[in-house]
Parts: C-alpha cells; sequence; structure tokens
C-alpha cells in the first residue's frame, strides 16, 4: 500500500484544471492513496493539513497549516510563482512541468518570425478594409535565429528554425554543444550574438540572473532589421527599453506573448508600439500542454512511491 513517511495511506491534494479522465489517469497510477480533486483553491486549503501531496498550489497560508506536506507538483513549466520566500526556505520539495508546452512555445515563436517577417497585420488590416494589398516581404530562409535559452522549448524551435532553413545560435548557461544550433555564445559575447541574429527569440526562464538582461545597450547591439520575440517570462527585458527600441526604430519591431505586468493594462503603449504583435501569454494553451503536464506528475507519483528522483525538482533559490 502506498504510504506516507509518518503515518497510513499516501493523501494526494489535486486542484486546477484537470478532467475526469486526467483524475482516473491519477488514481491508477497510485490506486492505495487517498486522492482528492479540489475545484476551489480555498476548499484544498482548508483541509490542507491532511495532505502529503499537493498537485497545483499552495499559498503561504496553506503550507504553514501543511504539517504533512512532502512534494507540491506545479503545473506550471515555470514555477517563478510558487516560490515565495516561505515555499523557498521550506523543506517541501517543489517540481514543475517543465518542458510540457515546449512544441507549442515553438509553434508560436516560428508563426510570430513568420508574422513579422511578412508584415502580416498588413494583410490583416487589408482584409478588414477589403482591400486587395499586395507587397514585396521578407522570407525565413536564409536568416539567423539567435535562441536566448537552450532547454525544452529552446532546443524545439532550433528544430523548427532549421526546418525553415535558418541559420541557429545560442546562448545557454553552459556551452555543450546543442543540437540544431550552428554556435553557441557564452553569455559574455551576448552583444555579439545580438548582433548576428535576424530574430533575437528569448526561451530562457525568468531568474534572478535573467531579470533586466535586456536593457537599452542589448537593444543597441542588435541590427535595426532584427526582431526581438519573447515567450517565456516578462521582466526579462527592461519595458522602458523595450518600448524605446520601437518607438524610435533600434530594432524593427517584436512579438511578445509575455509582458512585464499581465494582464497587460488597456492603457500599456505596448498595444500600440510600432510593428509589435501582443498575445495574451497564450502560446502554450493547448490541450496537449495541460495532457503533458498530467503525464509528467504521473511518472513522477510512481517515482516518488518508488522512492526514486523526481523529474523537474526545482532548484528553489536558483528560480527553476
Amino acid at each position: 500500500m502506498a504510504e506516507s513517511l509518518n503515518h497510513g495511506p499516501l493523501t494526494i491534494f489535486v486542484t486546477g484544471e484537470v478532467s475526469d479522465e486526467q483524475m482516473a489517469q491519477i488514481r491508477a497510477a497510485a490506486p492505495s492513496a487517498a486522492c482528492h480533486y479540489f475545484a476551489r483553491q480555498a476548499d484544498l486549503e482548508e483541509h490542507v493539513e491532511e495532505a502529503d501531496v499537493i498537485a497545483g498550489r499552495i499559498t503561504a497560508a496553506g503550507l504553514a497549516r501543511a504539517r504533512r506536506l512532502k512534494w507540491v507538483q506545479s503545473w506550471a513549466a515555470g514555477p517563478d510563482e510558487a516560490l515565495f520566500p516561505e515555499m523557498v526556505e521550506s523543506p517541501v520539495i517543489l517540481t514543475s512541468c517543465k518542458g510540457n508546452g515546449a512544441i507549442p512555445l515553438a509553434e508560436h515563436a516560428i508563426m510570430l518570425m513568420l508574422m513579422l517577417n511578412r508584415d502580416a497585420m498588413r494583410w490583416v488590416r487589408a482584409q478588414a478594409d477589403r482591400r486587395w494589398d499586395r507587397h514585396v516581404h521578407g522570407e525565413l530562409n536564409g536568416l539567423t535565429c539567435g535562441i536566448v535559452g537552450l532547454g525544452n522549448s529552446g532546443q524545439d524551435l532550433a528544430l523548427k528554425a532549421k526546418a525553415f532553413h535558418m541559420r541557429v545560435i545560442g546562448i545557454r548557461r553552459n556551452n555543450q554543444p546543442t543540437p540544431n544550433v550552428d554556435e553557441m555564445y557564452p553569455r559574455e559575447r551576448l552583444h555579439a550574438f545580438l548582433g548576428e541574429a535576424d530574430f533575437v527569440v528569448v526561451t530562457a526562464p525568468r531568474t534572478p540572473e535573467t531579470v533586466g538582461m535586456f536593457g537599452e545597450a542589448e537593444f543597441r547591439a542588435m541590427k535595426s532589421t532584427a526582431y526581438y520575440v519573447c515567450f517565456s517570462r516578462g521582466g526579462i527585458a527592461d519595458d522602458a527599453a523595450l518600448l524605446r527600441a520601437l518607438n524610435e526604430r533600434w530594432i524593427a519591431g517584436a512579438g511578445l506573448d509575455v509582458h512585464g505586468q499581465e494582464p497587460l493594462p488597456a492603457d500599456s503603449p505596448f498595444w500600440t508600439a510600432p510593428n509589435t504583435i501582443v498575445t495574451p501569454h497564450n502560446g502554450a494553451t493547448t490541450r496537449m500542454t495541460r495532457q503533458r503536464g498530467i503525464d509528467i506528475f504521473v511518472d513522477n507519483l510512481g517515482r516518488y512511491l518508488a522512492g526514486g528522483p523526481l523529474r523537474n525538482v526545482v532548484d528553489k533559490h536558483a528560480g527553476y
């Protein structure tokens, strides 16, 4: 029988957007455990003292009362919202769903790159006006895609960029060879990297190391014909510097799925920034992203019951 470290059957709490079929998948992975689904976060936290494992969220107040809790599985790939000070200092293990959205995020980046390169919004405006507006546009073939962060989504983007006959360069925390990347740059050569890229695509997580990574100097280091694309987290670029880069044409435009403030306020100047496509942190909102997250938890649950190492354990102090 699945048992917790200190008492009887393991008790698992689940919250978030989980279907009946997915709950059945979770229960099948731990048939001897007591597995409870909570549609409301408040209901989960009302009973949090009983939980050994939580798949979903917990607040600082809930964590203070969760005396049996050993492990939290976040449904997010980037667990920054779960890293409140009390969790960081807690012995509770935190795991993420890192990698679950890699495929749709890479697709989203390719979509934004194509739209920017071909000035697709010009066609959208012309269609709204019922106006036949042919124009000469670009192609991705032969251009350089510079990827900042070569984790799951960055590596999938590199593969997709190669399918479009692009040159791919990259920056990551280590300089290990990466499939489909033609040249790796160390962090200290960031400006040289930026000067080479026709698209600078940020896939890196938001961490103390990456917050504010892109400021005025970095945007000025980019080509005036280059585009900035970000789908990981807001705050990696300094918003004021990015707005100046767009408004003063230091760069050609941007595709932004994540923002320093979310939801993006109606009066944000990013809505009307020149040659900028804004999407509402929506790049990985697919059914398969959620299912891959369920699969990660189910795999981790089997590992936990067997006493094995968990996948995607978050380094709480490093932030990823």
